[in-house]
């Protein structure tokens, strides 16, 4: 038996080794921890890094102009590149068990998607398949349409995309993954300027709206986006000939003789100084016209709004037509005696021919004045300052190019026609071009297009009889003649222009309403569809039908994407012989009706659906903004018909 003092320096030397022997290897275990998580996360970290390298696809938006204006739709496409190795299934691959290529798109409430057109797909053979199959290689885009409703009152909306997809290569496929991104489009009000970009890429849409279609669509958009596909040197060359054409009324034109012998006054008739005077003139008279232009379109949105309103339609054509009938010498219009004394007083130098140019509007106002003022409600309404500063510019070298030539050939005043009973012709021209633009202001007002063309083209029609065949002038000489006859048949031209376009208009929109399904009578193949109003209603409660609500605009194209590849789908038709369907058109944001059925549904955007019990009380689980296809709205209408049949 041992003893304690025998073994006690042993046993002790013995439990301190394996205390040491313990603390050695729990330090190696946590060592080797470290050391494995260390790898772990390299590991995780370094397959992180080479997925983002390998990225398969990156998408983005693409938007066909520069900002979107309220109250309008938009051709919309999404931007995939793929990388070179591999391809993604098709929308419609072509076997059950690959994944199909889906976008799906997200933003604010008030705005409503339409149909989604996929590309056309490459068909290819590979090993892993029997028999080939649709995909999509490199770069693709898939294209649908957005509308902004009229009164959106944020400058930006979000937009989200999400492409669902399965990559593959030449051999095997992956698992189906998501790519998810996002941007933001830039709003803007209906008078200022939208320039059309990413032209190269809307312009071979495969869907049925093309960008041309959407931007040309509405006659209500911007100006510059018009000059923009017509041509900018037509349309100035055009204004510039309107400038020039009112030198012959009869308050500018004898303004000529007496402003040239003002510069020769100051220069002693040396042609040197009647140049720079001139022109200086003419720049004067640039500057002040500019300026107007300016300032009516910085107030466009001012303007604009108030052309929303009826009474100030109203009031605009009055003040057009009495200017009209002024060009026709029912009454005068002068300028009060001290202002005409003010504008042309002598004064001398370059600066005395400068101040002369921006006062001479004033000397000119009561012919030219009318035309003016139309062009500056029109820039006004358009809202556009550099359209604004440059039609008004031009229009104004138009308007003192004479005074350019005659400052240098001032020998040419003796050739000068003297102004007579022919100015008074002129006059009656401009009569005429100003009732056609109080008519213009008065679109809005008018029950259909079809009317409003009619109207201009009897406008025309009479114009043209009255200066060509009845207006007495008599001027002799073989010319005149001439000319007059010439104005008759230009007149009588832009009236068969006008007859034809709203009678084509008319067609198409009476096409357009049968394709829909938007007739007043039912027909087997389509839907029966009536116009909103509190009557159907009524019926509907009476009969103990469901009702469905679809809340369009004519601006809207995700609307007609729905008239077309849904409501004319069988099953659709079939089963809406069930409900009371009505239409109901926001067309006009800024009607009364229109405001209350907004705010009476709570709509945002267009189009909405809407399901209402026979009782009237909405479905709201079951509203749908935006478009949808025929599969997703039949679920729809079958829960509908069948809380209406057990209710």
């Amino acid at each position: 038996m041992w003893s304690d003092t025998e073994s006690g320096p042993a046993h002790e030397q013995f439990i301190d080794d394996d205390v040491l022997f313990t603390q050695v290897t729990q330090e190696r275990h946590q060592m080797r921890k470290i050391v494995v998580s260390l790898l772990l996360l390299l590991l995780y970290t370094s397959t992180i890094l080479s997925q983002n390298e390998q990225q398969i696809i990156h998408a983005s938006f693409v938007s066909p102009v520069s900002k979107f204006t309220a109250g309008d739709s938009y051709p919309l496409a999404v931007k995939i590149d793929i990388s070179n190795s591999y391809h993604i299934n098709a929308d419609k691959p072509g076997e059950d068990y690959l994944i199909p290529t889906t976008l799906t798109l997200q933003s604010s409430e008030e705005i409503a998607f339409g149909k989604i057109d996929y590309p056309k797909a490459k068909v290819k053979k590979f090993e892993f398949s029997e028999k080939p199959l649709a995909v999509y290689e490199n770069t693709i885009y898939i294209f649908t349409t957005i509308s902004i409703p009229p009164d959106i009152n944020t400058a930006e909306i979000p937009l989200k995309g999400i492409i669902s997809y399965q990559a593959c290569d030449d051999q095997t496929c992956m698992a189906p993954e998501e790519f998810v991104f996002s941007d933001s489009l830039l709003i803007t009000g209906a008078g200022e300027t939208v320039s059309l970009i990413n032209q190269d890429i809307f312009s071979e849409r495969p869907g049925q709206y093309s960008a041309e279609e959407v931007t040309a669509r509405s006659d209500d958009g911007n100006i510059a986006q018009t000059i923009s596909e017509k041509g900018w040197l037509l349309t100035f060359v055009l204004v510039f000939l309107g400038g020039l054409a009112l030198n012959l009324t009869p308050c500018v034109y004898p303004l000529i003789p007496i402003t040239i012998s003002y510069f020769g006054g100051q220069t002693d008739g040396r042609k040197g100084g009647l140049f720079f005077h001139a022109l200086i003139y003419v720049f004067g008279m640039a500057i002040t016209y500019s300026l107007l232009g300016v300032i009516a379109a910085m107030t466009g949105s001012l303007f604009g709004a108030a052309l929303q309103n009826p009474y100030v339609l109203l009031i605009i054509a009055a003040i057009l037509t009495g200017l009209a009938l002024s060009m026709f010498d029912l009454y005068e219009i002068r300028v009060p005696a001290f202002l005409s004394n003010f504008a042309g007083g002598a004064r001398k130098g370059y600066s005395g021919s400068f101040f002369m140019g921006l006062t001479v509007g004033i000397v000119a106002a009561p012919c030219i004045g009318p035309f003016v003022l139309a062009l500056l409600t029109y820039v006004g309404e358009k809202g556009d300052p550099l359209l604004g500063f440059w039609l008004f510019f031009v229009l104004a070298i138009g308007l003192g190019i004479p005074f350019i030539f005659l400052g240098v050939f001032s020998g040419s005043l003796a050739k000068i026609p003297r102004s007579g009973a022919w100015m008074v012709w002129v006059r009656n021209i401009f009569g005429f071009i100003l009732i056609a633009m109080a008519i213009y202001f008065l679109q809005p007002l008018f029950p259909n297009n079809l009317i409003y063309y009619i109207t201009l083209a009897i406008v025309m029609l009479v114009g043209g009889i009255y200066m060509a065949w009845i207006e007495s002038t008599k001027v002799t000489g073989r010319v005149f003649p001439v000319i007059r006859n010439l104005i008759g048949v230009l007149f009588f031209i832009i009236s068969i222009v006008f007859l034809s376009t709203g009678i084509q208009g008319f067609i198409e929109k009476k096409l357009e309403f049968s394709a829909a399904g938007q007739g007043a009578a039912a027909k087997s193949d389509q839907i029966n569809w009536k116009m909103y109003s509190e009557k159907m209603l009524e019926t509907a409660a009476a009969d103990n039908k469901p009702v469905m609500l679809d809340f369009y605009a004519d601006w809207c194209i995700p609307c007609k994407e729905l008239d077309k590849f849904t409501f004319s789908q069988p099953e659709i038709i079939e089963i809406s012989r069930d409900f009371i369907m009505m239409k109901v058109d926001l067309t006009k944001a800024g009607e009364e009706r229109t405001r209350n059925l907004r705010k009476r549904y709570e709509i945002k955007g267009v189009p909405t659906l809407v399901f209402l019990t026979p009782e009237g009380e909405e479905l709201r689980e079951m509203r749908v903004v935006g478009f949808l296809k025929s599969d997703e709205l039949l679920p729809l209408m079958e829960q509908a018909r069948e809380r209406a049949i057990n209710n």
